[in-house]
Order: C-alpha cells, then sequence, then structure tokens
C-alpha cells in the first residue's frame, strides 16, 4: 500500500507557473504508473497527465498539452506536475494517482481514474485573471 502527499498548489495569476510535487511512502513507486487529476467546484474529476512506471511514456488532457509536464524520478518516490502558462480555467484541487502496475509493462499508464488504486489528499491551485 502507498500514501501520497500533494503540495506546490497556491494562487497564481493567469500566466503564472507552479510545480506540484506528489511523494509516496509505504512502497516504491517503480511499480506504480502514476497520474494527476484534477476537480473543479461542479465538475467531475479529471484526467490532467499521467506517466509509465518506467517514466519512459507520458500522456496529456489535450487542454494542458504543451504547458504541463509530468516527471519522475528526479527525487527519490516523488512525482512532479510543471504547470506552465496558466489560466483561470485551470483552477481546481488537483490530485496525485497511483496505479498499481508491477504486473503490467513498464509503458503502461492510464488515463481512466476508475484504473487508479491510491490518491492523495489534493492540493489547491487557484489561478487568477
Amino acid at each position: 500500500q502507498v500514501q501520497l502527499v500533494e503540495s506546490g498548489g497556491g494562487l497564481v495569476q493567469a500566466g503564472g507557473s507552479l510545480r506540484l510535487s506528489c511523494a509516496a511512502s509505504g512502497s516504491t513507486l517503480s511499480t506504480y504508473a502514476m497520474g494527476w487529476f484534477r476537480q473543479a467546484p461542479g465538475k467531475e474529476r479529471e484526467f490532467v497527465a499521467a506517466i509509465s512506471r518506467s517514466g519512459a511514456v507520458t500522456s496529456y488532457a489535450g487542454s494542458v498539452k504543451g504547458r504541463f509536464t509530468i516527471s519522475s524520478g528526479e527525487v527519490k518516490n516523488t512525482v512532479s506536475l510543471q504547470m506552465n502558462s496558466l489560466s483561470p480555467e485551470d483552477t481546481a484541487v488537483y490530485y496525485c494517482a497511483a496505479d498499481r502496475a508491477d504486473y503490467r509493462s513498464g509503458s503502461y499508464y492510464s488515463t481512466s481514474r476508475r484504473e487508479y488504486d491510491y490518491w492523495g489528499q489534493g492540493t489547491q491551485v487557484t489561478v487568477s485573471s
């Protein structure tokens, strides 16, 4: 079992940047594909980005492609989400999630929240116009 804790959220002006981090404990992330999701008030939780357990394969929602970058391994047992050119539409609670994938190929990842086994508590990102 893995515990996930997000950090790095906050208030930023439109056009600014934030870097979210997700620290894992209780298990090594090398056996998990990781994802970031977000949920705005009154909306369903939606996929933002994912990275395979090998770290070699990434996927992004169309709304964030070219602006957000997911990465892993820079800090042990941590996954990060670099967010640039933020807009008010990016305002949401951002969640880190882990999908146990030790029985899958190293290039596996999922964009479906139903595939993820563990979730963090979320971190608020607010972008002012």
